[in-house]
């Protein structure tokens, strides 16, 4: 009875596995052909970005055509892993451990399966692998453990890091060399050559003359409140005065004068300082900007 069951077992693994994997070559078929196309408009539009000098946005778009191009390299990678397996699902059937030279298959569709979300035929046959050769094995592949043998080149185009600038640099050029664009790349070059740190300190200096003016503006207000403060002041006070009896004029006219002339020079004087900041930040840039260019 045992071994009756043990063979219906071996016999439903063995029909299942060989539909899903059917299934899944179907399906990365499919998707081949739509991720390609929408590939060829991908390379089009940015000819188009390099052709009206908007390099800022070729440079971004470029970044999901590595993506799609390594998404299309994945695919034909579990393709072949596929049809490899679904060539032995006869000696999977008979064999309680996955034979060594599947296991790179195998490990590969299971490492594979949770990050291809449009293969859903993967899953299905990583629950295959599950059942068959223990969670353990599963866990190997998936935490790309030494011994996983998950397949190097399948885990680099699956991973999620941002493109190198040299592969980015060679890809525009491809693509203004396919579509016969006239595309001077220095600028472009020099755009990837920047580290981190120095595409920071130009946001910083592009923000230092806006925070300047900025200052300027508040200390212009901040003076015009003081000479409005007074003036209420003195309105009030002449006001009080009146109410008593007393010449407001004759009391305070020269007291008031006096107030708001300081107050005036004040604000003159916060002025021109703020504004003097300002032109020192913007002096202080352009020669920065003048001596990495000589450096260069």
């Amino acid at each position: 009875m045992a071994t009756l069951s043990s063979l219906f077992n071996r016999s439903s693994f063995g029909i299942r596995c060989k539909t899903c994997l059917n299934l899944a070559i179907s399906r990365i078929k499919l998707l081949r052909n739509k991720r390609e196309a929408q590939l060829k408009h991908m390379h089009k539009e940015i000819s188009q970005f390099l052709q009206t000098g908007q390099e800022a946005i070729a440079r971004i778009r470029v970044e999901h055509v590595i993506r799609e191009q390594n998404i299309l390299a994945a695919y034909d990678i579990l393709e072949l892993f596929c049809e490899f397996i679904l060539a032995r699902i006869p000696i999977l059937d008979t064999q309680r451990e996955c034979p060594s030279e599947l296991q790179e298959a195998v490990a590969s569709i299971i490492f594979a399966s949770p990050r291809c979300s449009d293969l859903p035929e993967l899953m299905q046959i990583r629950n295959l692998f599950t059942t068959k050769y223990r969670k353990e094995f599963v866990s190997s592949a998936s935490e790309l453990r030494p011994d996983s043998g998950v397949n190097r080149i399948l885990i680099e185009k699956l991973s999620v890091r941002v493109a190198p600038s040299d592969l980015r640099l060679k890809v525009l050029k491809d693509i203004a060399h396919e579509h016969n664009v006239d595309w001077d790349s220095s600028s472009t070059e020099t755009e990837f050559r920047k580290k981190h740190e120095d595409l920071l300190n130009q946001k910083i200096h592009q923000f230092e003359p806006q925070m300047s003016l900025t200052n300027t503006n508040s200390a212009l207000k901040t003076a015009n409140s003081s000479v409005q403060s007074i003036a209420n002041e003195q309105v009030k006070t002449g006001r009080e005065q009146e109410c008593h009896g007393a010449n407001p004029v004759a009391i305070c006219s020269s007291d008031v004068l006096e107030r708001a002339r300081a107050a005036i020079a004040a604000a003159e004087r916060a002025s021109a300082a703020a504004q003097a900041a300002a032109e020192l930040v913007n002096f202080k840039r352009v020669a920065q900007v003048s001596s990495d260019e000589h450096n260069k």
